[in-house]
């Protein structure tokens, strides 16, 4: 049995345990959360470190990839500054591939309209496949970089200004502390409603499930939810705000979506890669990651609420 863990920064009332077949090997599929503890995190990290086959980092990311460029989220890297042999994925790998392919499966849902459908993402900078996705596919877009990171209430509009964004704002927020930017431990839990008239413009809310949960309103009548790492919890406070579908670009494993990081470190513990993984240098990689979505048939799972 292949075994893949994915060490996370965040609740730990969100974890879960799986074993399910890939590629003709049976994978342990582990989440284990500390609560917003960096330091107990990197020490999970080299307790198990050369013992699983793979790693997942949860509840934090190693960097951003927006279009072509790579950005190293500098203060997330003491927190696998132990993992020595065991190759460790952030979920880059799905988020620039099979996230791609989410405003495919969610233009079929829409009810008929007389404009561009609309998009909120709550995050290009962290998802940009998935940004890119729905501008492919013609969507009109409000990014919530500034909005959700910064409490910069600008909407970003263009994939000019969010690229133009990301170059002057990137190299300085990757040196905050992590949690001045995202919700960490008990913080996952709590919902502070900001920036209501973008979630009601919107026809599709689409982003992380941490950002979503924590800053959407009470009313989402009618609205499509593109996210995954999803519990059946998320799925319930959805259901109560009116939203009509919710689309996740993992697969749903026992009630739940796993995270991108997850599903990517099963991904690479069945496969048996060894490598350490370089976003920054992929030699292949996200190539990999695509063959590897076919050969699984990996796509986004549409559920009606």
């Amino acid at each position: 049995m292949k075994r893949a863990v994915s060490v996370s920064i965040g609740s730990s009332t969100r974890d879960k345990a799986v074993t399910f077949d890939l590629f003709g090997q049976t994978v342990s599929l582990e989440r284990i959360g500390t609560d917003g503890d960096m330091e107990k995190a990197a020490r999970l990290y080299q307790q198990l470190d050369g013992e699983v086959q793979a790693f997942g980092v949860g509840g934090a990311i190693l960097g951003l990839k927006v279009d072509h460029k790579w950005y190293d989220y500098h203060s997330i890297m003491p927190l696998i500054r132990f993992i020595k042999k065991t190759p460790v994925v952030d979920g880059t790998g799905l988020k620039d591939t099979l996230e791609r392919k989410a405003a495919a499966a969610v233009t079929p849902l829409l009810p008929p309209l007389d404009r561009k459908p609309r998009v909120f993402q709550m995050s290009g900078v962290d998802r940009y496949g998935l940004s890119r996705g729905f501008m492919d596919s013609g969507y009109d877009t409000v990014f919530g970089d500034l909005m959700f990171a910064l409490g910069i209430g600008i909407p970003v509009r263009s994939d000019r200004a969010l690229k133009t964004m990301a170059a002057l704002v990137i190299p300085i927020v990757t040196r905050l502390p992590f949690e001045w930017m995202y919700p960490t431990g008990e913080k996952q839990e709590s919902n502070t409603p900001k920036f209501e008239q973008y979630f009601q413009w919107a026809d599709v809310i689409s982003g992380d499930c941490h950002y979503i949960t924590r800053y959407m309103p009470a009313d989402l009548s009618g609205k499509i939810i593109v996210t995954n790492t999803t519990t059946a919890h998320d799925c319930e406070l959805f259901k109560n705000a009116g939203v009509k579908y919710l689309v996740t670009t993992t697969p749903v494993l026992d009630g739940r979506s796993f995270g991108t990081n997850m599903m990517e470190a099963s991904i690479i513990a069945a496969m048996g890669r060894k490598e350490p993984v370089q976003y920054s240098n992929p030699n292949g990689y996200y190539e990999l990651m695509e063959s590897a979505i076919a050969e699984l048939g990996l796509k986004p799972q549409v559920q009606e609420l």
